[in-house]
């Protein structure tokens, strides 16, 4: 979720007390919703829970000093100050408030999202919303919720999922803070995941997701392996581009058969004939991507298959890949300069959709 633009006024709010910032936003959130459709009960239940996760901010410094805190919380805090200070000092990422305090919001993920497709498409279903755009998902602050909207467009006959997020970003507006669930990673994804969505706040599209996640991954990349090398951690770089090797191996699979559902689907074959098509697709790359966990001895996407995979798997996944590989030969081409590169990245975002993603997506 996104908001406007809006700066709390000085002094920390009594506790039970909405701040001035989030009253803003849970009232232009529901007028909103009166002009757009975007439906009243959603967009409520977005700014509560946005509400609640400010609410539980503490400044970083605070929580690393409190002897109460937990050393393993203390420890994986004190590595993200310093990868937040790279970010803004080597990153050239924004150098504000965000990812400066600590929110424990006490469960595994902080939104889950939901993603759909038609039953017989690779497009993703999109939604529309005020400030933000389109994009290819709905998130929601309680699994439950997004579990009965998922169920709700698959007895409409959408392939959908639910899936959870450990962080976002609401694009600079607020001051994000690091959140508990963010900690249940190592210490590199995490400052990878400040990276991304930091990248978020440096440059955002509206209603082009697949361009927006797909710069925030490239410079999530390029920062975490800068990162590595300025620690000195030969081993870990070694062990990371490693990784980098085997979920692109993952992705193309991935990507090899979207491609074959897509040619399926627009083909002149019969309903009946596409939804066979698309099940021995599935069966097939779900066969690869066994073998390839086995050959690499993990376990990336078991959850995936014990589920049985769905369009809106792969378009889930294309969303954030597709486009890297243009972003990457962008940054290529400045000279892995990053200031160049978001100079380049941001020309190219004022040109229509249709030519972005001719360039970086295809």
């Amino acid at each position: 979720m996104v908001t406007e633009s809006c700066h709390p006024r000085r002094g920390s709010p009594r506790r039970g007390e909405l701040p001035y910032a989030l009253i803003r936003l849970l009232g232009m959130l529901l007028v909103a919703a009166s002009l757009c459709g975007c439906g009243t009960l959603y967009l409520t239940q977005a700014a509560a829970g946005q509400w609640q996760v400010m609410r539980a901010r503490r400044p970083i410094d605070r929580v690393v000093a409190d002897p109460k805190t937990p050393p393993s919380v203390r420890d994986r805090l004190l590595d993200v100050r310093a990868a937040r200070d790279f970010a803004s000092t080597r990153l050239f990422l924004p150098d504000n408030r965000s990812y400066r305090t600590y929110a424990d919001i006490e469960r595994p993920y902080v939104v889950w999202n939901v993603v759909a497709t038609p039953e017989l498409s690779v497009e993703p279903k999109r939604w529309c919303f005020p400030i933000a755009g389109c994009v290819a998902y709905r998130g929601y602050f309680r699994e439950k919720q997004a579990r009965k909207f998922a169920a709700g467009l698959a007895r409409h006959g959408l392939d959908a999922i639910v899936q959870g997020v450990p962080a976002y970003s609401t694009l600079g507006k607020l001051a994000d803070p690091v959140l508990s669930s963010m900690l249940r990673y190592g210490s590199d994804e995490l400052a990878a995941m400040v990276f991304h969505e930091l990248a978020h706040q440096l440059l955002y599209v509206k209603n082009d997701t697949e361009f927006n996640e797909a710069f925030a991954v490239t410079v999530e990349n390029a920062g975490l392996e800068r990162w590595l090398t300025a620690q000195g951690h030969a081993d870990l770089i070694a062990r990371y581009r490693k990784e980098q090797e085997e979920e692109r191996a993952f992705v193309t699979l991935f990507a090899q058969a979207r491609a074959d559902l897509a040619r399926l689907y627009a083909s002149s074959s019969s309903v009946e004939e596409k939804r066979a098509g698309k099940s021995m697709i599935l069966q097939r790359l779900a066969r690869d991507v066994r073998a390839l966990e086995a050959r690499y001895s993990v376990h990336f996407y078991d959850s995936w298959l014990e589920e049985g995979l769905n369009n809106a798997y792969l378009a889930s996944l294309a969303t954030y890949y597709d486009c890297v590989p243009g972003f990457e030969r962008l940054l290529a081409e400045q000279g892995g300069d990053l200031p160049r590169f978001y100079g380049a990245a941001r020309t190219l975002s004022k040109k229509p959709r249709a030519v972005r993603h001719e360039q970086l997506c295809h």
